[in-house]
C-alpha cells in the first residue's frame, strides 16, 4: 500500500482487526460516565504518527498524556489494511524509527502483518500501554479561550488538555463513490482497508475498482483462485519493477550484534531517496529515464499490444504515485483477468455498468478508491477560539503552518498535516521531524511562561504561499494527470515540494516571530484526574 502511515483514528466506526490483536495488557477502559479528567497533551490516533507522539513526548519528560484511540489495539493503517498482498513500497529499514531500528525486517519491503508487530513492540519498549485509551472515539474536540484548554468529548467521556496533536493519518477513512444502485448489490461489498477475510473468493466474480497502490497489491493476490476478476481502470498508472526480497538470516545476525550497520542501512537507503527529490520537485524532465524503464517493463510483462495500450497511461511518470510490482501485469493478463479501461458508472443488481456503457457480472464488489484525504473527517470536529470548526476554515483548502499548526486553534498540533505528504520517500522521516517541532514548541511554552499559541494569520498565510509557489514547477503540478494529491479547487494540500531534510530544517526549531503567545487569564483549573499519567 502507500507508504504515508495511514492511521485509522478519525471519525467513523472503529474497524475490528483482522489480523493478530495487541497485547492482552493493554491498560482498563476508563468508566463511560467518569468525569473530566485533564492532562497536559491529548494526542489523537495510535499509528506511526501517534506511537512516536507517545515515544517523543516521553523521552522530553512529558508524561502527562494520553493517546485516544478509537480501535481496540494499536497500528493504524497497518492494523486496517490487512488485504490480500498489503506491503510497504518503501524498504523496511526506513520506514521505521531513528529511534527504533529493527535489525530482524524479514523482507527489504515488509508487509502488514510485520510491520503492525513492530509498532506493538515499539508501544511496549517505550512504555506506552498505560497512556492508551482504546475504543475511544473523539468525537468532538473544542478549545475553551476562557479556561485556555481543549476539552475533548469522546465515546469515553470527557477529557480537558492543555494541547492537542492530532495524529489521524491522512490516509484513514475510506472513500467509496456514491453510486447509483450500489445499495441493491446482491453480493458482498467492501473497501480495500475493510477486508472481509470470512468470505472466500475461491470461484467467484470479482470485480476489482480502482487501480492504485492498494490494488496493485490485491490483484495478483486473489487472481489465482477467483474464478473471474474484473478491474474497473479509470486511470493507468506507470509501474515499476518492485526489487523485493528476502533478508538472509546473515545479514540480520550482522545487524542484531552490530547495531552500527543496521544505521548505516538505514542512512544509505535516506541518501538514495533524497537524490530522487530534484527529479520530482525541480526537474520532472529528469524522469524521462524512469519512464523509459517503466516502459519497458510494460512491455516485457504485457505482450498483448491491445491490453498494453490499455495499460500505458498518458501523463509523466511520477505525477500520480509510482507503483511497485513484479506480478501486477502478469495477472491482468491471466486469462480470468478482464480490464474495463473506464470507471464504474452504476450498479443494476449484480450488473456492473462502466462509464462506457459495458456490462459486468460481479458476485463481489472490492473499492481500493482511496480515502479522505484533502477532506480530513477529523476536521469537522474540531472547533477552534471563535466557534469554528477546523472544516469550515479549510473550507478553500488546507492550509497549515509548517504542516504543524493553523491560525485560529491555539495549541493544537498535526503531525502528518497539510503539505507534508512524500511522493518517494518514508513519511516516517516527516513524522520525526514534526514531532521536534511538537517538543519544541510545548518546552517554548513552559520558558515563556505562556499557556498557549498560535500561528499569525500573516506568518501561515506566507508559508503557504511560498510553498504553493515551489509547488507550481513540480511533477504533480505539470505532469498532466488528476491526482489524489489534489482538492476540489485544483491545489496540492497534501505533498512536501522540497526534501525531507528541507523539512527537517524549516521545522527544526519554533520561531515566536511567527506565534501569538496566549496566556491564561486566571488561575489554573484544578484537574480532575490524575495529574500524570505513567508507566
Amino acid at each position: 500500500m502507500a507508504a504515508s502511515p495511514e492511521q485509522r483514528t478519525g471519525p467513523g466506526p472503529a474497524p475490528s482487526p483482522s489480523s493478530a490483536p495487541g497485547p492482552a495488557d493493554e491498560p482498563a477502559l476508563e468508566p463511560a460516565d467518569a468525569g473530566p479528567r485533564h492532562v497536559r497533551v491529548a494526542v489523537i490516533g495510535s499509528g506511526f504518527a501517534g506511537i512516536g507522539a507517545g515515544v517523543r513526548l516521553r523521552r522530553a519528560g512529558i508524561t502527562d498524556f494520553v493517546i485516544l484511540e478509537r480501535a481496540d489495539s494499536v497500528g493504524g493503517t497497518w492494523r486496517d489494511n490487512s488485504y490480500p498482498g498489503c506491503a510497504c513500497d518503501v524498504p523496511s529499514h526506513l520506514y521505521s524509527f531513528s529511534f527504533a531500528l529493527n535489525p530482524d525486517w524479514p523482507r527489504s519491503f515488509s508487509g502488514q502483518g510485520e510491520i503492525r508487530a513492530y509498532l506493538e513492540r515499539v508501544t511496549d519498549t517505550f512504555g506506552l500501554r498505560p497512556h492508551l485509551r482504546l475504543r475511544t472515539e473523539v468525537h468532538e474536540a473544542r478549545w475553551e479561550p476562557e479556561q485556555t484548554r481543549w476539552r475533548i468529548t469522546t465515546s469515553r467521556g470527557v477529557w480537558t488538555a492543555d494541547a492537542l496533536v492530532s495524529a489521524t493519518g491522512p490516509l484513514s477513512d475510506p472513500q467509496i463513490p456514491d453510486l447509483p444502485g450500489l445499495d441493491g448489490f446482491p453480493g458482498k461489498v467492501f473497501h480495500s482497508s475493510r477486508w472481509d477475510h470470512e468470505h472466500d473468493l475461491t470461484g467467484q466474480r470479482v470485480a476489482v475498482v480502482g487501480t492504485g497502490a492498494s490494488a496493485v497489491q490485491i490483484v495478483p493476490s486473489i487472481q489465482p483462485k477467483v474464478g473471474r476478476l474484473t478491474v474497473f481502470q479509470r486511470t493507468p498508472a506507470w509501474v515499476l519493477p518492485k526489487m523485493d526480497r528476502e533478508i538472509s538470516a546473515l545479514e540480520r545476525a550482522v545487524h542484531r550484534a552490530v547495531p552500527a550497520t543496521t544505521a548505516l542501512r538505514r542512512a544509505a537507503l535516506f541518501a538514495t531517496r533524497e537524490l530522487q527529490v530534484d527529479a520530482f520537485v525541480r526537474r520532472p524532465g529528469a524522469l524521462k529515464l524512469v519512464q523509459r524503464l517503466a516502459e519497458r517493463h510494460l512491455a516485457q510483462q504485457i505482450r498483448d499490444p491491445e491490453l498494453r495500450a490499455k495499460l500505458t497511461p498518458n501523463f509523466r511518470i511520477g505525477c500520480k504515485r509510482i507503483l511497485l510490482s513484479h506480478s501486477y501485469y502478469p495477472a491482468l493478463a491471466a486469462p480470468n483477468t478482464e480490464v474495463v479501461a473506464a470507471g464504474l458508472r452504476e450498479v443494476r443488481g449484480s450488473t456492473l455498468v462502466a462509464s462506457d456503457g459495458s456490462e459486468h457480472e460481479a458476485d463481489v464488489l472490492v473499492f481500493g478508491t482511496g480515502f479522505h484525504v484533502t477532506d480530513m473527517p477529523i476536521a469537522e470536529r474540531v472547533f477552534g477560539a471563535q466557534g469554528q470548526s477546523l472544516a469550515q476554515e479549510w473550507k478553500e483548502g488546507m492550509e497549515a503552518l509548517r504542516g504543524s499548526t493553523v491560525h485560529g486553534f491555539p495549541n493544537l498540533f498535526f503531525v502528518i498535516g497539510p503539505n507534508t505528504g512524500l511522493g518517494n520517500s518514508s513519511m516516517i522521516l516527516m513524522i520525526e521531524s514534526q514531532l521536534n517541532y511538537l517538543v519544541d514548541a510545548l518546552t517554548t511554552l513552559d520558558s515563556l511562561g505562556a499557556t498557549a499559541l498560535q500561528p499569525t494569520a500573516r506568518a501561515q498565510r506566507h508559508w503557504n504561499q511560498r510553498l504553493q509557489h515551489r509547488m507550481a514547477r513540480t511533477v504533480w503540478s505539470t505532469g498532466g494527470c488528476r491526482s489524489w494529491y489534489l482538492d476540489s479547487q485544483g491545489k496540492n494540500t497534501v505533498l512536501w515540494p522540497g526534501s525531507t531534510s528541507a523539512f527537517r530544517r524549516a521545522t527544526r526549531r519554533l520561531d515566536l516571530t511567527e506565534y501569538e503567545l496566549i496566556k491564561r487569564p486566571g488561575p489554573a483549573p484544578a484537574a480532575t484526574a490524575p495529574q500524570e499519567v505513567t508507566a
